[in-house]
C-alpha cells in the first residue's frame, strides 16, 4: 500500500481516474478503512466539486513536479480571484442603484401624501373690562383679533367724544400701558398724563394728529400706542389724554378714572 494510493480519494470520488488506477483504489479501498471513511465524509460535496475538470485536476498533480507550472497556475487563480471581486464588487454596486431607486420611488410616492391636518390655534379670549361694560367689536381682542395683554379700561368723554380703551400690564419695571384712541379730530398736539394716587403726576407720551385725525370718517383706522412708565398700577389714580395747543396749554380730552 503506497501514499499514492490514499492521495487517490479525491480524484477517484471526482471521478476523474482512468479506468486502471479507478480499480486500482477500489482494491485499496477494500482494505483501507482510512481510505473509506474519508470518502464517506466527501460524498456529501461531490456535487460542489463536480465543476472540477479532469484537465485541471491533473495540472493540479503536474505542478508538484513542474515549478513553472506551479507559478503560472498561482497567477491563474489570482487572476480569477479579482475577476470574482471584481464582479463581485460590481453586483454589489448595481444593488444599491436598485435599492436606491426603489427607495427614492418610495420617498417621492410618501411625498406625494398630503400632510396631515395641523391643529390651528384657537384665538385668545377678549379682556373684559373691569366694569362690566361690553367689549367695543372694533377693540383689539375682539372679533378674532389678538387680546392685548393687561386689565382693560374703557372710557368717552361726553363733552368732547374721544373714546379711549386702555390696557395695563403690570410688570417687574413697573407698568405697561396700550392705548386705543377713536373720535380723535385733527389736526393736533396730544399728550398722556398720569396722575398718582399721591397727586403727583407724569407727562407718559406725546404725539401729533394729523388731519384726518384718527377713528373719524376721513380716518377709520384708531390710533394705538404702547407705552411703559416706572410708576406701578397700584400707586396709579388716572389716566388722561390732553391736547395741547400752540401756547403749551393743556385741555382734557378723555379720561380714565379709578384705576
Amino acid at each position: 500500500m503506497s501514499r499514492a494510493d490514499h492521495m487517490d480519494v479525491a480524484a477517484y470520488a471526482l471521478g476523474v481516474l482512468d479506468a486502471q488506477d479507478a480499480e486500482r483504489f477500489e482494491e485499496h479501498l477494500a482494505t483501507c478503512w482510512a481510505c473509506a471513511a474519508e470518502l464517506e465524509t466527501m460524498v456529501p460535496v461531490v456535487g460542489l466539486l463536480s465543476g472540477i475538470d479532469g484537465e485541471a485536476m491533473a495540472a493540479l498533480e503536474q505542478t508538484h513536479t513542474d515549478p513553472a507550472l506551479l507559478d503560472r497556475t498561482l497567477m491563474a487563480v489570482r487572476r480569477d480571484r479579482r475577476r470574482t471581486r471584481v464582479r463581485q464588487l460590481l453586483a454589489t454596486a448595481a444593488a444599491v442603484v436598485v435599492f436606491g431607486g426603489v427607495s427614492a420611488a418610495a420617498a417621492g410616492m410618501l411625498g406625494d401624501e398630503p400632510a396631515p391636518p395641523q391643529a390651528v390655534p384657537t384665538p385668545g379670549a377678549p379682556t373684559v373690562a373691569p366694569s362690566g361694560e361690553p367689549g367695543d367689536p372694533n377693540d383689539p381682542g375682539v372679533g378674532g383679533k389678538e387680546a392685548i395683554e393687561g386689565d382693560q379700561h374703557n372710557a368717552t368723554d361726553p363733552a368732547t367724544g374721544v373714546q379711549t380703551t386702555m390696557w395695563l400690564a403690570r410688570k417687574e419695571y413697573g407698568t405697561q400701558i396700550a392705548v386705543q384712541l377713536s373720535r380723535l379730530p385733527g389736526p393736533r398736539t396730544c399728550r398722556l398724563v398720569m396722575v398718582r394716587k399721591n397727586a403727583t403726576s407724569e407727562v407718559v407720551s406725546s404725539w401729533s394728529v394729523p388731519v384726518g385725525g384718527y377713528g373719524t370718517n376721513q380716518n377709520q383706522l384708531p390710533l394705538e400706542l404702547t407705552i411703559t412708565t416706572s410708576t406701578p398700577v397700584r400707586d396709579m389714580d388716572k389716566l388722561q389724554v390732553q391736547s395741547v395747543d400752540a401756547n403749551g396749554v393743556a385741555s382734557p380730552l378723555v379720561t380714565v378714572d379709578g384705576i
